[in-house]
């Protein structure tokens, strides 16, 4: 079947995953998505889960037309999932513009700190960078052949929301959905990221040559007892969102330095402002930019 190209009344929706392109996940945002468009997807050929934001450096992305999807456009990608929108893009849709980019949908919960690890989120954090509305969705059900059935509505609404009144500018929406079980889902609820974290600890083990190894293990615990948190609304089995940004400025923060630290050196005068600012050249930043 041919793949089908956007009219102007159709928005354009790149979709992107962590868990690989062969994952029951992205299958279930794509068939959802292709109800709101025309879909676009560049995803990952294998799974990239707690990747985080990484990227690729110093070595080459692979790029290669896939054909799971139906009447679809779709790519897997050798990088990370940020990779995977900044090729798609800067590459896949050239001098297009996607209206929406959705990533998912996960295997596993990426509600509270584990924002900060997730693949799924880097790829919605990355459109947010792009300056394209984004969204994240997961599941809270870890299981290979976890059933995404009750989430679909869900997904398909929140999608539709986020088209016609649009994510607030910098931000990308970090959606959690509860498993599903013998009790409806309530409704979605905004929320706010919960002040939780994982208590790790490492299993040592030795190799067969007696060289000590280590398998990072942990709990997670939830230190938060608020009740507009999204772990608050995930145990009512709510769905939760929460508007996340990528400047990881912290203003209270600046507000408490500035009021109790002394930024200059004891008994030094304090050096002129330089007339003509020096600003860091792009090869300074690493291989991104080896020729300068």
């Amino acid at each position: 079947m041919p793949v089908t190209r956007k009219t102007a009344s159709q928005p354009l929706i790149l979709i992107s995953n962590d868990d690989s392109i062969q994952s029951a996940g992205i299958a279930t945002l794509v068939r959802v998505m292709q109800r709101l468009g025309e879909v676009v997807v560049v995803a990952p050929n294998s799974p990239q889960s707690g990747m985080g934001h990484a990227i690729t450096l110093g070595e080459p992305l692979r790029l290669e037309r896939n054909y799971r999807f139906e009447g679809v456009e779709a790519y897997e990608c050798s990088g990370t999932p940020a990779d995977c929108v900044k090729v798609a893009k800067h590459h896949v849709l050239k001098d297009r513009t996607a209206d929406l980019v959705v990533s998912g949908v996960n295997h596993g919960s990426n509600s509270s700190v584990n924002v900060l690890y997730s693949g799924t989120m880097s790829a919605a954090i990355e459109a947010a960078i792009e300056g394209l509305p984004a969204i994240g969705f997961s599941l809270c059900d870890f299981a290979h052949d976890a059933d995404f059935t009750h989430a679909e509505p869900w997904i398909e609404h929140i999608a539709r929301e986020a088209l016609a009144n649009g994510i607030p500018a910098g931000t990308a929406l970090n959606v959690n959905i509860p498993k599903k079980s013998d009790d409806p889902i309530v409704g979605a609820k905004l929320c706010r990221q919960a002040r939780a974290k994982w208590q790790e600890e490492f299993l040592v083990r030795n190799d067969p040559y007696n060289r000590p190894y280590y398998w990072l293990l942990g709990n997670f615990v939830n230190e938060d007892h608020g009740t507009d948190t999204d772990e608050w609304a995930l145990a009512h089995n709510y769905i939760s969102i929460v508007p996340c940004q990528f400047d990881l400025t912290a203003l209270h923060g600046l507000t408490q330095m500035n009021e109790n630290w002394t930024l200059e050196l004891p008994g030094q005068p304090a050096a002129p402002v330089p007339a003509h600012p020096h600003p860091v050249r792009p090869e300074d930043y690493g291989p991104a930019n080896p020729n300068g």
